[in-house]
Parts: structure tokens; C-alpha cells; sequence
């Protein structure tokens, strides 16, 4: 299985969007060091057949991203570093957005849609700059056509250039670009920093400074040379919800699937990497505050809209205490989820940039892709099968936990989801095993 890349094609915004080279400010949410990094992620679609579309995927989105770029024209532009390290954007006449036309020697339903993926192939289909690249060019498209005539579109995507949701409010644009519509249904807001920049005086409710770290002048996610393993496990809905109840049970308290699983999972990982059990450890997801903060944010703001969240323990803690308990405080951390925090997050990083903040170590980050719409992301011949992440860093996390749904061009796998985990890979045995208890059809008999 081999992609060869065949051109890189620059495509520029159909027509000039502005007169004048400018700076765009970023919000404080953006310029957070944890987003200092690009996210990566594939979309694979079977077929362009059976469509009045003409059968070039490649033309026929290169030429709705040319229009598309006209409102999104900060894709076109590059990050730099200002006095205070703090990003900008840079935006100037005649700069492009890079795409790759590429094809793959094989079928998708070759490679299982890749719905469990084989890392060396899919590593191919995405472009992966390095750092100071993604600084330069934030936001690079390739797309892969397949020997069966499907094809996936792979996007790498500087974090500070948006979220997910403002990534996929982008493709969404694109992709009713494609379909023939004459005009875009959602405008895009750019106005960061008056939205969502430090008050006056900057002022801190919420004490940060028990879960962030200050380490100046060092990368949020450290150097290591230690290799590490990605795997998909399954989720049936019966051992799910059978787990559930338990936790039910023991502890009265009635968990959603994040709150359950992501106790179950960061239990296991943490035991099976052999933290020391003095250890601080973190579980650590982001809320969406799009609707959160006060006025709620316009419809069309495609920056970052979440905020992190982080619940602290010590490895012996998170081990030996009940795994309900774990759970409750998963819980119990959404209720912190208010315009006040999102707030006080945004005047902490107002007020201690300089000090270099990270999340420090022993990070799991953790976020669900099952319900994020994408969908809807149709250009024409349908949306895509399957919606695969391949970043490795994720809120200050270098072994981030993705809840993701099968891919929907298999038929049979409709019970429950998958979690595509990334972890060391001399732990991928221990933490098997760890997996086995929860696929145990008399899962109550494991010490919880």
C-alpha cells in the first residue's frame, strides 16, 4: 500500500479579499501554548460516482476552496511571534493555501475504510509540517484518490488558526461551495480578541495554578524519544452499559459514557505505564463555551471556543480509590464549566504568558468525536464514511484518547464505538489486558 503525491497546486482566494498587507490579533484562547502545535485528521469518502459532480474530486474542491478562501482568507496567512511570544497572524496580497494531489495504489475498503488503521499508511495521507512549517503555512489540504475511486481529504491545521468546530464550520463552507451553492450560509466572525480577549483589569476566580505549571522557555509537550503505540479497542453497548450500571450501583450516581469510560481508561493507562504512585496525574478534556461565555459568541466565530478542563490526582489515588469516585469527580469538574472560568482562564494567561505555562506531566487528554458533525462535510458525493485524527498532542497530552464512531460503509459494526488510544508502547500489553476486563462478560468480579 503506497500514496504518491503527484502536485502541489497553490490555490489562491477566487478573487482578492483585502488591499492592504494587515496583522489579525489572536485571542488569548489561540496564543495558549497547548495550541502551539498543528492538528491532523483525515476524511475518507467511497465513491464519486452516480453524481451530476464531474468525477475530479480534486478540481472540483480546489475550485470551491478558491471561493471559499475569500471569507476565510486568514488560511492564506502565516503566524509569526511577536516581542511577547504571544502569536499573530500576518496576512498578505497573493499568498495561497497549499494542496496535494495524491493517489493510492488500493482500495479503501483495502485498508478497512480505515476504520482501524494501519499507522504507516494513514501517516501518508495527511501532510505533517514541522513546527516552524505550520508557523509559515497553517493550513495544508491533500487529498488521496483510491484505485476504487474514493478518496479522503487529509487537513493539517495550526490549533491556533481554530478548534475543530471552527475547522469543520470552514469545510462546511467548502463543501456547500461544491454542491453549487451561490452564496455561504454561515458568515465567518473573526473579532478575537474584543471576544475573547482579557478584561480590564484581568482578574483569576479560579485556581489555576493547582493544575498549570510554569516552565519557561520549554515546549508544553516536552522532548521524548520513548516510541509509542496507537490502537483502536471496541466498546460494545452491552459491556457499556452492563459497566454502567455497576457504577450505578455502588456508588447511586448515574454517569454519561465520557464521564464512565474516561474513568475506566485513564485508570488503565496510568497503571499500566507503572506511574509512581507519588505521582500527579491529570485527566484532561475542553469544554465549548461557544454558548457558555456572556453575550454567547456569533454564530460564525471559527476560533478556539473551548476551554481546558483537568481533574488531579495521585497515581496511587486514581489506582486504589473506587473507580466511581473517579467518576464523580469527572462530574463534579462540569460543573466548573461557567462564563466565569472561561473567563479567569483567558486573565491567567493574560497575566502569566511570560511565565511559559504548560499542563505539565503526566497529562491524558481525552475528547469524544462521536456527535461533532462531520458529516456533514458533503461535497457533492456524499459526506464522509470516516473521520480519523492523527494528532498526538492534545491539551498538553502526548497520548491523547479519541471516542470515535465505526465508519458507517461497514455495515456490521453498528454495536457500540471505538477508542483510538495512543500510549508508550512498551505499556500497549499491560493495557490490553486492562481492555480485557472491561470486554469481560462478568465484568462486576474485577476489583473496581
Amino acid at each position: 500500500m503506497e500514496v504518491y503525491a503527484s502536485e502541489t497546486a497553490l490555490v489562491f482566494p477566487s478573487r482578492p479579499p483585502f488591499e492592504h498587507d494587515h496583522v489579525l490579533p489572536l485571542s488569548h484562547l489561540d496564543t495558549d501554548r497547548n495550541l502551539h502545535v498543528s492538528f491532523r485528521y483525515v476524511r475518507a469518502y467511497t465513491s464519486t460516482a452516480a453524481s451530476n459532480h464531474p468525477s475530479d474530486p480534486f478540481r472540483v474542491i480546489s475550485a470551491a476552496l478558491s471561493e471559499a478562501l475569500v471569507y476565510y482568507y486568514p488560511f492564506t496567512g502565516s503566524l509569526r511571534r511577536r516581542s511577547d511570544d504571544r502569536l499573530e497572524l500576518f496576512c498578505a496580497a497573493r499568498k495561497a493555501v497549499p494542496f496535494v494531489r495524491a493517489a493510492a495504489d488500493c482500495s479503501l475498503e483495502s485498508v478497512n475504510y480505515l476504520d482501524e488503521p494501519d499507522r504507516l499508511f494513514v501517516e501518508q495521507l495527511v501532510p505533517d509540517p514541522r513546527p516552524e512549517e505550520g508557523l509559515v503555512t497553517p493550513f495544508v489540504l491533500q487529498l488521496t484518490v483510491f484505485a476504487c475511486g474514493g478518496y479522503c481529504l487529509g487537513a493539517s491545521i495550526h490549533h491556533a488558526m481554530c478548534d475543530g468546530l471552527g475547522a469543520t464550520q470552514f469545510f462546511n463552507t467548502v463543501a456547500e461551495l461544491a454542491r453549487g451553492a451561490s452564496r455561504i450560509s454561515v458568515e465567518p466572525v473573526w473579532e478575537r480578541e474584543s471576544l475573547l480577549g482579557p478584561r480590564e483589569p484581568p482578574r483569576v476566580e479560579v485556581p489555576f495554578e493547582e493544575v498549570l505549571c510554569f516552565e519557561k522557555g520549554s515546549s508544553p509537550y516536552g522532548e521524548s524519544s520513548e516510541a509509542v503505540a496507537r490502537e483502536c479497542f471496541h466498546v460494545r453497548d452491552g459491556c457499556l452499559d452492563r459497566y454502567k450500571a455497576l457504577l450505578l450501583e455502588k456508588s447511586g450516581v448515574s454517569f454519561t459514557t465520557f464521564e464512565a469510560l474516561g474513568a475506566f481508561l485513564w485508570r488503565a493507562r496510568v497503571k499500566a505505564s507503572g506511574v509512581p504512585g507519588q505521582e500527579k496525574v491529570k485527566f484532561a478534556y475542553s469544554i465549548n463555551i461557544r454558548k457558555l461565555v456572556k453575550p454567547p459568541l456569533p454564530q460564525g466565530y471559527w476560533g478556539n471556543g473551548c476551554v481546558p478542563m483537568y481533574v488531579q490526582l495521585s497515581a496511587k489515588e486514581l489506582i486504589e480509590n473506587p473507580i466511581w469516585e473517579t467518576a464523580k469527580l469527572i462530574k463534579k469538574s462540569k460543573s466548573n464549566a461557567t462564563d466565569e472560568y472561561a473567563r479567569s482562564f483567558i486573565d491567567f494567561q493574560e497575566l502569566n504568558y511570560a511565565k511559559g505555562i504548560t499542563a505539565g506531566k503526566g497529562v491524558s487528554g481525552f475528547t469524544d468525536w462521536r456527535h461533532l458533525g462531520h458529516s456533514t462535510v458533503d461535497f457533492g458525493w456524499g459526506g464522509p464514511v470516516t473521520v480519523l485524527p492523527l494528532s498526538r498532542h492534545l491539551l498538553g497530552s502526548v497520548e491523547p484518547c479519541f471516542f470515535l464512531p465505526y465508519s458507517s460503509a461497514k455495515a456490521g459494526n453498528k454495536d457500540g464505538f471505538k477508542v483510538l488510544i495512543t500510549l508508550p508502547e512498551i505499556a500497549l500489553h499491560a493495557f490490553r489486558q486492562e481492555m480485557e476486563k472491561f470486554t469481560s462478560e462478568q465484568f462486576g468480579l474485577p476489583r473496581l
